[in-house]
């Protein structure tokens, strides 16, 4: 009551409102990998998800791996020539990310061999990680092993020995190297010690591309979620510089904390319900909905449930974003992922619903400013399809995903010789003040 009383002076500043409410639209942060436009949706280095999804180069089909097999056999089955190779591969993302260019399938085939080779854990963090109890929520393991991983650090030994701060990036970049390469075999390791029978992941094979291993590490074998986890890996990989785990990344790191202590902030970010966590509250509502209208529902059903949400003061979780104006391109290119693999399926049939109904309706409330659906309405539908279906786990994958894009900024922050982040703060009744004059 208090501060409410000391903050009336200023209920119709311009101050309150972005100083008060987390700062939105505040431009005031360099991030060169990518823009996010409230209309036109996330382009990486200028390329949109469905520009990425023509340019980058995909896994190789079964015409490409045996080139003499009969045409026949392909005319006959014609999606064996197409096996492997719909989704861009995340390690041709992140070329481009680093280097602003679209790499050849011959570079990106060279990364996925140089993170093969990156990709074994050091003893102590296996050990740390197979004594883990298995109560402790995945993100909070996933922050522990990358924390410990900074016993590695190139960057950290360089910085100690003194090295000139204009080779900083290229100590940032080896870390990230290293980082990368192993976030799959960490994630694997907390996935099967949690929820399976804690037996061993298995050897990486260099032979196959960074998302092939990492669900053969986890133990699925169908080729369409190891397709689905490419394109689940490079949709979720950047957002732009001001989103929380974005932003933790680049401020622990201006203060030269290395790659692995930074990245293990923005995990921590990135645990939170209001962030990583979304995807998994919006598998838990449309579970309840599914509970209570049933599998077959209407969208009258549908729309008369949502009401019952909204009047209730709850919101429909996957809806609306921070700077976006329209549909997430994430969630349309899962969608169209969806409509290809599995149209019949009845939580995606619940999501195509959601979908007719919600944007009306928060339309007429006329108190949303984007009542259209954001990249957590989709993924973790996708995810149960495929037998994946330990929500606690979910935003440990956004996770793998995400360092693709914050590393790589965080490389740029060093080449570009950015500061120590430090704004300035002020106190309400300094704020009262500065409005009152």
């Amino acid at each position: 009551m208090f501060l409410k009383k000391k903050m009336a002076p200023i209920y119709l500043s311009e101050f309150h409102h972005f100083m008060y409410g987390g700062m939105r639209g505040i431009k005031g942060l360099v991030c060169e990998t990518s823009v996010l436009d409230p209309d036109e949706g996330i382009r990486f280095r200028g390329l949109s998800i469905p520009e990425c999804q023509k340019v980058l180069p995909k896994a190789p089909g079964w015409d490409t791996v045996f080139p003499q097999m009969p045409w026949t056999l392909f005319a006959v089955a014609p999606q064996l020539a197409q096996c492997g190779g719909q989704e861009p591969l995340p390690e041709g993302l992140f070329w481009l990310l680093i280097t602003g260019d679209v790499p050849t399938k011959a570079q990106v085939d060279a990364l996925s061999r140089e993170w093969a080779n990156r990709a074994a854990l050091p003893s102590h963090v296996v050990t740390m990680l197979n004594n883990m109890p298995t109560t402790l929520h995945p993100m909070s393991q996933l922050s522990c092993a990358v924390t410990a991983l900074n016993h590695e650090s190139k960057f950290a030994k360089a910085y100690a020995e003194g090295v000139h701060k204009s080779k900083y990036w290229e100590y940032v970049y080896e870390d990230s190297m290293d980082l990368i390469a192993k976030l799959p075999v960490v994630a694997a390791t907390i996935y099967r010690n949690t929820y399976r029978d804690g037996k061993g992941i298995g050897a990486i094979d260099p032979k196959k591309d960074w998302s092939a291993n990492f669900t053969k590490m986890l133990g699925y074998e169908d080729e369409k979620f190891t397709e689905l986890m490419r394109l689940y890996l490079t949709i979720h990989s950047d957002h732009e510089g001001g989103n929380v785990s974005a932003h933790t990344v680049h401020l622990v790191g201006s203060a030269l904390s290395d790659p692995y202590l930074s990245f293990a902030a923005g995990m921590n970010g990135l645990a939170g319900p209001l962030h990583g966590l979304a995807n998994q509250e919006v598998l838990v509502w449309i579970q309840k909905l599914r509970k209570e209208l049933g599998d077959n529902a209407s969208e009258d059903k549908v729309k008369d449930f949502i009401w019952k949400t909204l009047k209730s003061g709850q919101v429909v979780p996957g809806y609306g974003h921070a700077v976006l104006r329209k549909t997430d391109p994430r969630y349309t290119c899962q969608r169209e992922f969806a409509l290809k693999h599995l149209p019949n399926d009845v939580l995606f049939g619940l999501v195509s619903n959601i979908y007719k109904v919600v944007p009306p309706i928060l339309t007429e409330l006329g108190k949303v400013k984007n009542p259209w659906p954001n990249v957590d309405a989709h993924s973790g539908v996708l995810l149960q399809y495929y037998g994946l279906k330990e929500m606690n786990y979910y935003t440990v994958l956004f996770g793998v995903s995400r360092a693709l894009g914050v590393l790589a900024s965080l490389v740029w922050d060093r080449a570009l010789g950015l500061p120590i982040e430090r704004p300035k703060s002020m106190s309400t009744d300094g704020l009262i003040k500065a409005t009152s004059k």
